[in-house]
C-alpha cells in the first residue's frame, strides 16, 4: 500500500482527486484506486517547554539560564492527538509513503519529524506540489523523487527551529527578569532571533525622524538655447567653493543670489562640452516571489502583507495559481509549454486590461525568467492553466490576481528599449549638466503605464522624470547660449516611517541595515531575515503585542514604550540584524549541503550563553515607587519573612537591601539613615561575600588574596549535544506573571540563608521580650560568628568597623569561603573578603 502524507487537509483532498479512483471516504483519510491519502494540521509536533525538560524550570530564575537541552524531545499537540494516531496507524501498514508537505524547508520538516518520531524504515518517496489544478499534481505525481535527496533541507529547518527555541526561550527570560528587576512588574519581553532585529528597524527608524533637523539648500538651473532646441540644466558647484554643506549643497542663499545674477550678465555664450548618447534595454521584470507580492500590493492598494498571504493562500487552494510561499522569482523551462493555455484564459478571465494585453503576448519570447539552475524545490508565483473568472472574486483577490496575470503576460512582451542621453555644458568656467531619454521601445512597459493615482510618491519621483525629458539633438562642442535661470529652495527630508509593507521589503533586503561595513558587502545577496512564510506574521506579532502601532491609512508603523525598553537593553549582537542575517546565509547554504546541524547550533549555544550573562548587567530606566536608596537600579518590593511584613530590593540578589514595613510602606527615611551612616555610600555593603563570590566568577575579576584562599574556585563547565526540534510558545510568556511571583524570591532569600553555618546566637543588649527590636528579614538574619577553637574575644573586637563605626568585625565561614561581617547587623550590612585570616578593607 502506498501512502501519500500532506501537509494540511485542502492539499489531501486535491491530491486524492487526481489519483485514480474511486475516493472512499474514512475519519481522517482518503482511500483510492492509487493508495491512501492522509494529512497533517501544520506542525502536529510541537517541541519540549523548558518545565518538560526539568520541572524547576518552570519558575522563570536567572541562575537556571541558558537553557539547553541536552536530547531534544517532541510532545503530540493537543489538538492533533487523534490525527496522529491515524497517521500512525496508516504508517505502519504501508508498504511505501509519499511525502505530500509543502515544497520549502518547513514543509519538509513537519513530515519528516512524524516519520521520525514514530521511526519508520519504510521507503520514502517526495511529490513537489507547486500547484494544485489537475495538471500539475499528476505531473508530480509522474515524477516522484526520492525523500533522502532533501535531507538538508530537513536539517535546515531543524536548526531554525531548534535555534529559535534556544534565543527565544532563554533571552525572553532572562531579560523579562532584568526588566522585572528594575520595576517592570507587568513587562514581558519576548525575544526573538528574527524579531527583535524588525521592531530594532522601526526603534532606531523613528529615533532618527525624532533627530532629524532639516537643511535648507537651494539649486539653480539655466535654461539654454540650442539650434535645435532649448533645454534645462542644472548647475553642480563646485566643491571647493564657499557656502556648501557636507554634502556638497548650497545652503547659502544670498552666495545662490549671487551666482544667479552673474550667470545672467553678458557674456552669454555657453559650450556643450560633453555629450554622451547611449542604446539601452530594460529586461522584463521577473515574476513575483510572495515578499515582492506583498511589497507591491501594499504600495498600490495598502494591503498589509498578512492580508497579501491570506488571499494568495485562496487563490492557490481554488486552483487558480502556484504555491503562494515562494521564495523564488524563475520559472522552470518544462512549464514554457503551458503559455498558450494560460495567455488564452487570461484574456477570458474579464478583467478588461488583462484581456487588452494578453493577445498580444508573443508565446516564442523567453524572458530571462525561465532558469532552471534558479529553482529549488519551488518557483515564482503565476497563474495555472485553470481557467479564472474575476467577477467571483473578492476585490482583494482579484487585485492580487491582476497583478499575478501582469507579471506573467510581461515575460511574453519585448524588452524595453531607449536611448539614455547626458549632456554637460560649460559656461563661465561652471558646470551645468542635463539627462534624458528617448523611447525607441516601450516592450513590457506598456503594461504598467496604466492609470496610477496621484500620491506623495509622484512627487518623489519628480526628478527621475526630468531625467526622462526629450533633449534636443546636439553634439560635442555645440554652442548654446544663457536663456533664463531660476532659484529652488529645498528642504531635506527626514527619513519616512516604515509600513508593514516597506518593513517586509527591509527584512528581504536586510544587508542595507547591518552595522559592520564588512557584513553589508556579505550579504548583499543573502535572502534576507525570517521566510517568506514568517516575515508578515513576525510584523502582525509584534503590533498585535504592542511593541508597535500602525497608524494613519498607509499604517505607518510607531514603535511603543516597551519597544523602546526592550531595544535598549539588549547589546547590538540582538538589535542589528547582521548575526541574524548570517544565520539565515548559513542555514540557506545548509539548505544546499553546506555546514551541518550540530555547528550551527554549537554557535547558537554560545551565542544565547553570552546574551544571558550580558543580562545579568543589564541596566534599564527603573519605574515605579519605592526606588531603593541603595543600587538605584531596583524597587522595593513587600515581602513576608519569619518576623513579619519587610521590604527587599527587587534587584535581589546583587542588591540586598532591607527595610523595615512602616504603615504598608518601606520605611525610607530608616533605610536612607542607615546608608547615610556609612562614608562608603556606594555600597559593596550592600552585596554579601556569596554574591562577590559569584560575580568574580562570572567576571574572571577576583580580588587580592581570593585565589590564594580558594574562595573563587573555578567550576568546571557542562558540555551539551544538541540532537531533535520548536520556538517558544505564548502561553510560555503569558504565564510569567504567576512564575516571577513573591514566592519566587523568599525562595532565593531561603537558599541564600542556607549558606551561613548555624551558630548559638550571641546575647542581645534587651532583656524583656516586649523590647526586642524587630529586624528585618534577610539572608544573614540567622549569621553566626565562627567561634573557632581558641578565638579570644580581644580578637574578635579587633577589628572596628569602618562604616557604622559602631560595631566590630567577625570572621564568618559561608559556603562560599570565608569572608567579614559587622557585629551591628542587621542595622549594618558591611562585609569585606577574607585575606589570610584578615579583612580585605582596601
Amino acid at each position: 500500500m502506498r501512502l501519500y502524507i500532506a501537509e494540511k487537509p485542502s492539499v489531501g483532498r486535491e491530491l486524492a482527486k487526481c489519483l485514480a479512483g474511486p475516493v472512499i471516504r474514512h475519519d481522517g483519510y482518503l482511500e483510492t484506486g492509487e493508495g491512501i491519502v492522509t494529512w497533517l494540521f501544520g506542525h502536529i509536533l510541537r517541541q519540549a517547554e523548558p518545565d518538560e525538560y526539568d520541572p524547576r524550570f518552570k519558575r522563570w530564575r536567572a541562575e537556571d539560564l541558558p537553557i539547553i537541552p541536552e536530547k531534544w524531545k517532541l510532545f503530540v499537540a493537543n489538538d492533533c492527538e487523534k490525527q496522529f494516531a491515524i497517521v500512525k496507524s496508516l504508517i505502519e501498514k504501508a508498504d511505501e509513503i509519499v511525502h505530500g508537505g509543502d515544497p520549502d524547508r518547513e514543509g519538509q520538516l513537519l513530515v519528516d519529524e512524524v516519520l521520525d518520531y514514530i521511526g519508520t524504515t519504510k521507503p520514502v518517496k517526495r511529490i513537489l506540489l507547486n500547484a494544485l489544478d489537475e495538471k500539475s499534481i499528476k505531473k508530480a505525481n509522474s515524477s516522484l523523487r526520492e525523500n533522502k535527496d532533501f535531507v538538508n533541507l530537513k536539517k535546515s529547518a531543524l536548526a531554525r527551529a531548534r535555534a529559535d527555541w534556544l534565543i527565544g526561550m532563554n533571552l525572553s527570560r532572562a531579560y523579562t527578569l532584568a526588566a522585572r528587576r528594575a520595576g517592570h512588574d507587568k513587562l514581558v519581553l519576548p525575544i526573538g532571533r528574527v524579531k527583535t532585529p524588525t521592531l530594532s528597524l522601526v526603534v532606531r527608524r523613528e529615533r532618527e525622524i525624532e533627530n532629524f533637523k532639516p537643511v535648507d539648500y537651494y539649486t539653480i538651473k539655466g535654461t539654454f538655447i540650442h539650434e535645435n532646441g532649448s533645454f534645462q540644466a542644472q548647475w553642480k558647484p563646485q566643491d571647493t567653493m564657499a557656502g556648501l554643506d557636507s554634502e556638497n549643497r548650497l545652503v547659502d542663499k544670498q552666495i545662490a543670489e549671487e551666482k544667479l545674477a552673474a550667470f545672467a550678465q553678458e557674456p552669454l555664450d555657453g559650450v556643450i562640452s560633453a555629450y554622451q548618447k547611449t542604446k539601452k534595454q530594460e529586461s522584463q521584470p521577473l515574476p513575483f516571489s510572495l515578499s515582492t507580492l506583498q511589497v507591491l500590493a501594499g504600495k498600490m492598494y495598502g494591503y498589509a502583507p498578512q492580508l497579501v498571504l491570506d488571499t494568495a493562500q485562496k487563490l492557490y487552494e481554488k486552483k487558480l495559481t502556484t504555491y503562494p510561499r515562494s521564495d523564488c522569482e524563475y520559472l522552470p523551462t518544462n512549464q514554457f509549454g503551458d503559455a498558450g493555455t494560460i495567455l488564452r484564459n487570461l484574456a477570458e478571465a474579464g478583467d478588461a486590461e488583462v484581456a487588452e494585453w494578453a493577445p498580444k503576448a508573443n508565446v516564442k519570447t523567453k524572458s530571462r525568467a525561465w532558469n532552471d539552475k534558479k529553482i529549488s524545490a519551488h518557483h515564482a508565483i503565476i497563474p495555472t492553466t485553470v481557467k479564472a473568472n474575476v467577477m467571483t472574486m473578492t476585490e482583494e483577490e482579484r487585485n492580487l490576481y491582476h497583478l499575478i496575470a501582469r507579471g506573467y503576460i510581461a515575460q511574453f512582451y519585448p524588452v524595453h528599449v531607449y536611448d539614455q542621453t547626458k549632456v554637460e555644458v560649460t559656461y563661465k568656467e561652471e558646470l551645468f549638466t542635463a539627462s534624458g531619454r528617448t523611447e525607441r521601445d516601450l516592450g513590457w512597459k506598456i503594461m504598467y503605464q496604466s492609470k496610477r493615482k496621484k500620491t506623495e510618491e509622484e512627487e518623489d519621483n519628480k526628478e527621475e522624470e526630468e531625467e526622462s525629458k526629450t533633449l534636443p539633438t546636439m553634439k560635442k562642442k555645440d554652442g548654446v547660449k544663457w536663456s533664463a535661470g531660476d532659484i529652488t529652495q529645498r528642504a531635506t527630508k527626514p527619513p519616512v516611517r516604515f509600513t508593514p509593507s516597506t518593513l517586509l521589503a527591509g527584512m528581504k533586503e536586510i544587508h542595507k541595515y547591518v552595522k559592520n561595513p564588512e557584513a553589508k558587502k556579505q550579504l548583499k545577496d543573502v535572502y534576507g531575515i525570517g521566510t517568506e512564510a514568517t516575515r508578515a506574521t513576525i510584523i502582525d506579532d509584534l503590533i498585535k503585542r504592542k511593541f508597535m502601532t500602525a497608524k494613519g491609512k498607509k499604517k505607518y508603523l510607531s514603535p511603543t514604550p516597551a519597544a523602546y525598553l526592550l531595544v535598549d537593553a539588549l547589546p547590538d549582537e540582538m538589535t542589528y540584524p547582521d548575526s541574524t542575517a548570517i544565520w539565515e546565509d548559513k542555514l540557506h547554504s545548509m539548505s544546499e549541503g553546506d555546514g551541518s546541524l550540530e555547528e550551527f547550533l554549537k554557535g547558537q549555544i554560545e551565542f544565547t550563553t553570552r546574551l544571558c550573562a550580558k543580562a545579568g548587567a543589564v541596566k534599564m530606566e527603573v519605574t515605579g515607587e519605592n526606588v531603593c536608596p541603595a543600587c538605584h537600579q531596583g524597587v522595593l518590593l513587600q515581602r513576608k519573612g519569619k518576623n513579619g511584613i519587610f521590604w527587599g530590593c527587587s534587584n535581589y540578589p546583587k542588591c540586598r537591601l532591607t527595610c523595615n514595613d512602616k504603615e504598608g510602606k518601606p520605611d525610607m527615611e530608616d533605610a536612607k539613615m542607615r546608608l547615610n551612616r556609612s562614608s562608603q555610600r556606594m555600597a559593596p555593603t550592600t552585596i554579601s561575600a556569596s554574591a562577590l563570590a559569584r560575580q568574580a566568577r562570572a567576571t574572571g575579576n577576583y580580588p587580592a588574596g581570593a585565589r590564594s584562599n580558594g574562595m573563587y574556585a573555578s567550576q568546571s563547565g557542562r558540555s551539551y549535544a544538541a540532537q531533535e526540534y520548536r520556538a517558544p510558545s505564548s502561553q510560555d510568556m503569558d504565564e510569567l506573571n504567576s512564575l516571577f511571583s513573591p514566592a519566587d524570591y523568599e525562595a532565593q532569600l531561603a537558599a541564600d540563608m542556607q549558606s551561613y553555618q548555624a551558630a548559638t546566637p550571641r546575647r542581645s543588649g534587651w532583656q524583656d521580650w516586649k523590647n526586642k527590636p524587630k529586624y528585618s528579614a534577610s539572608p544573614m538574619e540567622h549569621m553566626k560568628e565562627n567561634e573557632g577553637a581558641g578565638q579570644k574575644q580581644a580578637d574578635k573586637e579587633k577589628y572596628l568597623c569602618p562604616r557604622c563605626r559602631e560595631g566590630h568585625l567577625r570572621r564568618i565561614r559561608g559556603k562560599n569561603g570565608a569572608f567579614w561581617g559587622c557585629s551591628n547587623y542587621p542595622r549594618c550590612t558591611a562585609t569585606f573578603d577574607d585575606s589570610h585570616d584578615k579583612p580585605l578593607l582596601t
